[in-house]
C-alpha cells in the first residue's frame, strides 16, 4: 500500500478536520498574540532603561524602576498566556488525533475479509498507532510554534521599520535566503519521511509475525535466518531514516546562518547610524539599538523553529497520508437498503449455482448447488484447498459470491442484515479466539446477559467445567490475550463452552475437537449432538470418523462436490470418499 495521496490534498484533509474547534483555535489565535506581543514589548521596556543613563553619575532612577515593573508585569502575563496557548494547543492535537484514531479503528470494523487476508497485520497496526503518533507530533508542533512565529517574524520587520528603517530594509532583503534553503530541503525530505514510514510499517508486520509465530521458527530452527532478514530491513530502514534525518538537519544550521548574516547586518548597521548620524539622518541611540539588536534574535529566532516545524511536519503529512490511505481504502459493501432481519430461523441453507473466486483469474467454485434441510447435519470434507473454508465464509458472509445466491429459509443472504445472519450461527473454528478478561466473560461474549449459573450449565455440558474450577479464581480467573497459559485444548473448550451457551439456529464447527485428545473428544461429541439436535449444522472435518453419523457428506475436490450422500451411500460407491476414508486406516 504505498502512499499516492497528494501532499496538499492530505493538508487539506487536516484542516477539515479542524473544523469542528473554532473556539478553541480563536483561543490560541488570542494568546499567541497575547504571548507574541509581550515579547515584542520587553525589548522595548530594555531599550528605555537603557536610555536612562544619560551619562556617567546622571540616571534616572524613578523611569528605571518604571520599566523593571513593566518587564517583571509583562514577562508574568506571557508566561501565563504562552501555558495556555500550549494547554489548548495540545486539547486541540490530542482531539483530532483521538479521531482520527478513533475513524481507523473504526474502518477496520468495516473493511472486507479480503482486505485484512491481502495485508499483512504489523503493517495496519503501524499506521493506526505508530503514524499516528508521528502525525500528533508534526501537528502539535505546528500549532504550538507555526503562528506564534509568523507573527513574531512580521512583529518585529514593523517594529523594525518604525525604528530604523535602514535595519529593517537590510534585514528584509536578507530574509528571502532563509526562506529558500527551508523550501529547498523541506522540497526534498518529504519523499524520504515517507519511504521511512513505509519501512517502519514493513519492519512492524515482521516482528508481528514473527512473535505470532515464535514456535515455528523455533521448531524450523529458523532463528539466524529471521535475524538476517530482520537485520536487512532494520539497515533500509537505518539508512532512510539517516537521509531523511541528514537531510531536515541541515535545514536549522542553514538558517542560523542566515541569522548570524540578519544579526550582523543590523549591528553593523546601528553602529554606522550612531557613528555618522549626519550621513544617515534617523533619530538614533544606544537604547534603540539594543533594542533592535533584542529583535533581531527575536526575528531569527522563529526561522530556526519554523524550519523545525516544516522538517517535522514533512513527517507528519507522510504519516497522515498513510493513515488516509488506510482510512479510504474500500469498506465492505454495506447492507441492501430495505435489508430484512432474519428471524425465527428454521435453518433450511441452500446453494443456488455459487460461482466464487479469491482472485479473478484463478476461479474456485464454480455452479455450486447445495440444500441442506432444517435441523440436518452437514459435513464437508476433502483434502487441503478443496474450498471446505471457502464455504464457511460464505455461509457467515465474510465473503459473498460473484454469481448465484444463498437463501436461508428462502431468504437471500445479501438481502438480509449481516448481523442477524451471523447471529444465527455458532461458529467454532480450529483457531480458538480468546480476548483478554476472565474466564466468565470469554464465555459470555455471544451472550452478555447470561448469568454466571447458564454460563456454568454450558461449562459442564462441555465438559470445561471441571479445569475451569481448578484455575486459581476459577471463572473469575483472569486470561491474557489469546488464552495466555491456557492449552491449546482447554481454549477450544472455552470456545465450544460459547456456542453451547448461546444456543444459535445454526451451526458451523471448523475442525472444531482438533486440539482435544481423543478422550475428551467423545465427550465433546456427545455434548455436540445434543446441541445439534434441531439445528442445521455444517461440520469440516479432516478425521472422517467423527462425522460418519452426518445426514449428508459432501466430498469436495477442486472447488466442486464430486459425490454427496451418507457415509454408507458413499462407502458403497467406493469412489472419491471411500478413497479418502480409507487413507486415513491404511498402514
Amino acid at each position: 500500500m504505498a502512499n499516492s495521496i497528494p501532499p496538499k490534498v492530505i493538508l487539506k484533509r487536516v484542516l477539515r478536520q479542524l473544523k469542528g474547534y473554532g473556539a478553541e483555535i480563536a483561543l490560541s489565535v488570542l494568546f499567541a498574540l497575547i504571548t507574541v506581543a509581550g515579547n515584542l514589548l520587553v525589548p522595548i521596556f530594555i531599550g528605555n532603561a537603557i536610555d536612562c543613563i544619560i551619562a556617567a553619575g546622571r540616571v534616572d532612577f524613578d523611569k528605571i524602576y518604571v520599566y523593571f515593573a513593566l518587564i517583571g508585569a509583562t514577562v508574568g502575563v506571557t508566561a501565563i498566556a504562552q501555558w495556555l496557548l500550549s494547554f489548548i494547543n495540545n486539547h486541540i492535537t490530542f482531539s483530532v488525533v483521538k479521531n482520527l484514531r478513533g475513524q481507523a479503528f473504526a474502518h477496520i470494523q468495516v473493511l472486507p475479509l479480503s482486505y485484512i487476508d491481502g495485508h499483512s497485520y504489523g503493517d495496519v497496526v503501524s499506521r493506526c498507532i505508530a503514524d499516528v503518533e508521528q502525525f500528533a507530533d508534526g501537528l502539535l508542533l505546528g500549532f504550538t510554534q507555526l503562528f506564534t512565529g509568523v507573527l513574531t517574524i512580521l512583529g518585529t520587520l514593523v517594529l523594525m521599520a518604525i525604528y530604523n528603517w535602514i535595519i529593517a530594509l537590510a534585514v528584509f532583503f536578507i530574509t528571502p535566503l532563509s526562506l529558500f534553503i527551508a523550501r529547498f530541503i523541506s522540497s526534498r525530505t518529504y519523499k524520504l519521511f515517507k519511504k521511512t514510514s513505509a519501512i517502519r510499517g514493513e519492519q512492524t508486520a515482521f516482528i508481528e509475525e514473527m512473535i505470532g509465530n515464535l514456535k515455528v521458527v523455533k521448531a524450523f530452527g529458523r532463528e539466524d535466518e529471521n535475524k538476517s532478514k530482520f537485520d536487512d530491513i532494520n539497515g533500509e530502514l537505518t539508512k532512510a531514516s539517516l537521509s531523511s534525518i541528514f537531510y531536515s538537519s541541515l535545514t536549522n544550521p542553514c538558517t542560523r546562518f542566515v541569522n548570524a548574516i540578519v544579526y550582523a547586518a543590523v549591528a553593523l548597521s546601528g553602529a554606522l547610524t550612531l557613528i555618522y548620524p549626519s550621513v544617515l539622518p534617523v533619530a538614533f541611540g544606544i537604547g534603540k539599538l539594543t533594542t533592535l539588536l533584542g529583535y533581531s534574535n527575536q526575528y531569527t529566532k522563529p526561522f530556526n523553529e519554523i524550519s523545525e516545524v516544516i522538517t517535522e511536519f514533512q513527517n507528519a503529512i507522510a504519516c497522515a497520508g498513510r493513515v488516509y490511505e488506510f482510512i479510504d481504502s474500500p469498506a465492505q459493501i454495506p447492507d441492501s437498503l430495505g435489508a430484512a432481519t432474519l428471524e425465527n430461523v428454521n435453518g433450511n441453507v441452500e446453494f443456488c449455482g455459487v460461482d466464487f473466486s479469491y482472485e479473478e483469474d484463478k476461479p474456485l467454485i464454480k455452479n455450486l448447488n447445495i440444500r441442506a434441510g432444517a435441523g440436518k447435519r452437514i459435513a464437508i470434507v476433502g483434502p487441503t484447498g478443496c474450498g471446505k473454508t471457502t464455504l464457511i465464509n460464505l455461509l457467515m458472509r465474510f465473503y459473498d459470491p460473484q454469481s448465484g445466491s444463498i437463501m436461508v429459509d428462502g431468504k437471500d443472504t445479501k438481502e438480509v442484515t449481516r448481523k442477524s445472519l451471523r447471529k444465527c450461527y455458532g461458529m467454532v473454528l480450529q483457531d480458538t479466539w480468546l480476548k483478554s478478561g476472565t474466564v466468565l466473560e470469554n464465555i459470555t461474549m455471544g451472550k452478555p446477559s447470561a448469568t454466571r449459573e447458564e454460563a456454568e450449565q454450558a461449562a459442564r455440558a462441555t465438559f470445561a467445567h471441571n479445569f475451569i474450577i481448578q484455575l486459581p479464581n476459577g471463572y473469575d480467573t483472569v486470561i491474557g490475550e489469546d488464552g495466555g497459559n491456557l492449552s491449546q485444548g482447554q481454549k477450544q473448550l472455552l470456545c465450544i463452552t460459547r456456542i453451547m451457551l448461546c444456543l444459535p439456529p445454526m451451526l458451523i464447527l471448523d475442525e472444531a475437537t482438533s486440539s482435544i485428545d481423543t478422550r475428551t473428544e467423545l465427550k465433546i461429541q456427545q455434548a455436540f449432538r445434543k446441541l445439534m439436535e434441531g439445528r442445521t449444522s455444517f461440520i469440516v472435518a479432516h478425521r472422517l470418523s467423527t462425522i460418519k453419523e452426518a445426514d449428508l457428506i459432501l466430498a469436495m475436490k477442486d472447488g466442486k462436490i464430486l459425490e454427496q450422500g451418507t457415509h454408507e451411500e458413499l462407502m458403497a460407491k467406493g469412489g472419491f470418499y471411500c478413497n479418502l476414508y480409507n487413507s486415513q486406516f491404511a498402514s
